[in-house]
């Protein structure tokens, strides 16, 4: 049994039942109305802007009845419905003074153990079927990356990899990037050393939020892939010292690239981007691309570099990798803002081709809502 009660002259109401209440201002339930004269139906768009709303707005009458809340507003004298689950699910009416680096629920961090469990899918399946593909967004989703077997060995078969969710971003560097690397190579431009792991493209405002690296040959020994959770990396940061987790979230790095001519990428963004409520967002690290660091102040510098040093070293801890091999026809995506990766060095001979792009996240999330909306029973 909900109960409701307009509070404060009508400035606010409260639903009580169930031994807890939620409060919700006037001005909230107005500017959150659904009816079709606030509302667009097709697509929920506000029809209204907020100066259209009285400044004066309150409650003079609300009743529960049917499953939904019904309230009416002075000085409209208007009365707009309301589900009670929606209005459950959207209470702000809870503490909100979360522990500096809370993630989403829908977030599951890892660490090294999770090679047991590397989230992959069969290529043919997520693209014909739409449980497939739900199932693994969602893993990518959760997290930050996973892989795709069984796909065509042909010349930019990442295409079709991004086509299940999404859109191609292009950059400098064209719709997609040749990754060749020959062991014992003539030219050290195809070297077969190991890569440090690490976000692409920091220098970039803003960053791409979705790679993608599709291998095409792999004949060389070695040269497996890795992946580590930045997110992971810096919540270990904080819990042996939160003195160093904030210098790296407070203070901005830069970083730069100016690789080719017409080309000078610049950005200044946080190592650990926090929102002001102290979400842990992203994840920027990539010491190739750093450029001088100006903007901490001279008192907190060598701080910030113990951190940053301390971060880094968090990172090559062997216990924190997720390691696989690719084979041809298999590639894996990964979350740029979170998903650190990285390549081992090659040994023997032999040489790998892999081909490489960028896309955006909000596709990738986007498509996973749509298909959870339609097929609701098989969402987690």
């Amino acid at each position: 049994m909900i109960d409701v009660s307009i509070q404060d002259g009508g400035t606010y109401l409260t639903l009580s039942g169930g031994g807890a209440s939620n409060r919700f201002h006037a001005i909230w339930l107005r500017d959150n109305a659904w009816d079709s004269e606030t509302r667009a139906p097709g697509n929920g768009q506000r029809l209204i802007a907020l100066r259209d709303i009285s400044p004066d707005v309150s409650i003079s009458a609300a009743e529960v009845r049917s499953g939904a809340l019904h309230v009416t507003f002075a000085p409209e004298q208007k009365t707009v419905e309301y589900a009670l689950d929606w209005l459950f699910e959207n209470s702000y009416d809870k503490e909100h003074d979360p522990e500096r680096g809370w993630t989403s629920a829908s977030i599951e961090h890892w660490d090294g153990a999770l090679n047991s469990a590397v989230p992959s899918a069969d290529f043919s399946a997520v693209q014909s079927n739409p449980s497939e593909k739900r199932a693994w967004l969602e893993q990518v989703a959760r997290y930050g990356f996973g892989k795709l077997t069984g796909g065509p060995t042909e010349d930019q078969a990442l295409m079709k990899v991004v086509d299940l969710f999404g859109y191609v971003r292009e950059t400098n560097y064209g719709r997609h990037f040749e990754v060749r690397t020959e062991v014992n190579p003539t030219n050290l431009a195809f070297t077969g050393l190991g890569l440090q792991a690490h976000t692409d493209n920091p220098y970039r405002d803003p960053v791409p939020t979705v790679q993608v690296l599709y291998c095409l040959e792999s004949s060389a020994a070695g040269g497996e892939n890795m992946v580590v959770d930045g997110f992971r990396a810096a919540l270990r940061l904080r819990e042996e010292n939160p003195a160093w987790f904030d210098v790296l979230s407070r203070y901005c790095a830069k970083f730069e690239y100016a690789g080719e001519d017409g080309v000078i990428l610049r950005s200044r963004r946080p190592m650990i981007e926090l929102t002001p409520d102290g979400e842990l967002i992203a994840v920027r690290f990539n010491n190739r691309s750093a450029a001088a660091i100006t903007d901490v102040p001279f008192d907190d510098m060598a701080t910030y570099y113990a951190a940053y040093r301390r971060l880094g070293e968090i990172i090559d801890d062997p216990a924190m990798e997720v390691t696989f091999r690719l084979e041809p026809g298999e590639c894996f995506i990964v979350d740029n803002t979170r998903v650190l990766h990285a390549r081992k060095a090659y040994s023997g001979t032999g040489t790998r081709w892999l081909q490489g792009c960028y896309a955006d996240k909000d596709s990738l999330l986007s498509t996973l809502a749509s298909l959870q909306s339609e097929l609701p029973e098989a969402a987690e």
